[in-house]
């Protein structure tokens, strides 16, 4: 086993994956907020907010898909000694994690179901950089309206209507992440 897939989790993981858990936790409860996470170090091509999450987040009975770039062996090593998560397809995942155009189409990702709308898909999508700039969000956890940068508005729309039922989304870039739940309406 290479030293890269043994390092890289958390130093002290109760401490740092109760931050990295608050931190996802505020990013969803308020819809296009910046959070910063730490505590990962992943190997490239993830971001160390992608490594935060799937380390806080996944757990052996997690699948993951990874699409594009980031389904490499280096990745695949350090996912299945952190977490145990196992690779699975976009059509049977909890989490999918890659760039928005590696993780197209949007279609292949389960929603839910009217009675489970909660077995859905949250996708991780690694982004060059966010701003709190762009496509304005409104819906529960925010005041009044919030701006966040989106890579491709129609979907995140198109996605809303299927509601209760759809995706949520994790955005990741360098050490920070914002969230854009199902719930939220993206003008």
């Amino acid at each position: 086993m290479q030293a890269d897939t043994l390092s890289g989790g958390f130093a002290d993981p109760a401490i740092q994956s109760a931050h990295a858990f608050r931190s996802v936790m505020e990013a969803m409860a308020r819809p296009g907020t910046l959070q910063d996470i730490a505590g990962a170090t992943p190997p490239a091509p993830l971001s160390n907010a992608a490594g935060a999450v799937l380390l806080t987040l996944c757990d052996t009975e997690t699948p993951i898909y990874l699409a594009g770039d980031v389904d490499c062996d280096a990745v695949r090593a350090w996912i299945a000694f952190h977490t145990g998560a196992p690779i699975t397809g976009p059509a049977t995942c909890m989490f999918a994690l890659g760039t928005w155009q590696a993780l197209m189409p949007l279609s292949v990702y389960p929603i839910g179901t009217a009675q489970y709308p909660d077995r859905s898909a949250t996708l991780v999508v690694e982004t060059p950089d966010l701003t709190q700039t762009g496509a304005t969000l409104t819906g529960p956890g925010i005041k009044t309206s919030a701006s966040l940068s989106l890579p491709d508005d129609a979907a995140f729309q198109a996605n809303h209507v299927h509601f209760p039922l759809g995706l949520d989304f994790i955005f990741t870039s360098g050490d920070r992440l914002a969230a854009l739940p199902r719930t939220t309406e993206v003008q």
